[in-house]
């Protein structure tokens, strides 16, 4: 096993140490605290949850025979631009994690691929992966100041919302464009005049 994964901070307080359960089934502890975000995560220029932020954990760790199932939720602010209007945005996304960090002498260790389950290192878990990547997952890839937000008329780029009723541009037929760039809008021929 190499370095990185050979021991885990436990000043990182994404990290937390397990060994107060004791790998004994049945016991359980709670752990609340607000973790700093030290990249943003998410799509830039489209919505994140901007880097130095912070990411709300409730969660709950129980002992079970294979690890320590940790189960709650994380919430982050998040911000971006809606993608039909571009408004700047503001919310807060919450994700509801389950997780089972393997002992590393079970059966769930020996039997799945290194990439398949989380690891406890030396009774301690770390939590950043886990709750960084569900929270990527849950961001909106196309979010939306509402549900129901006309976006930008395609031809001026004015908000729809801020618009008369009827607004609307005139267009004229690519095939005559260029007729009525040369001659203009010349008045259609009368009955008595010859065209």
């Amino acid at each position: 096993m190499s370095d990185e994964h050979s021991s885990l901070d436990t000043r990182n307080p994404w990290v937390v140490d397990t060994r107060e359960l004791g790998r004994r089934a049945g016991l359980s502890r709670d752990v609340r605290r607000d973790v700093p975000v030290g990249a943003s995560l998410g799509f830039p220029g489209v919505i994140v949850v901007p880097e130095g932020s912070e990411i709300e954990l409730d969660l709950l760790l129980e002992s079970v025979v294979e690890g320590v199932l940790v189960t709650g939720t994380a919430t982050a602010h998040t911000t971006g631009e809606c993608s039909r209007c571009l408004d700047p945005i503001e919310g807060d996304t919450e994700i509801h994690l389950t997780e089972l960090f393997a002992y590393p002498d079970s059966t769930t260790e020996a039997t799945t691929e290194e990439d398949e389950v989380s690891r406890l290192i030396d009774d301690r878990i770390d939590l950043e992966p886990v709750v960084r990547d569900a929270l990527v997952l849950a961001l909106p890839q196309v979010p939306l100041c509402r549900e129901d937000c006309p976006g930008l008329c395609p031809d001026c780029g004015a908000k729809w919302a801020d618009l008369e009723p009827g607004h609307g541009h005139e267009t004229i037929d690519p095939r005559w464009a260029a007729l009525v760039e040369r001659f203009g809008d010349a008045p259609a021929a009368g009955p008595d005049q010859e065209a």
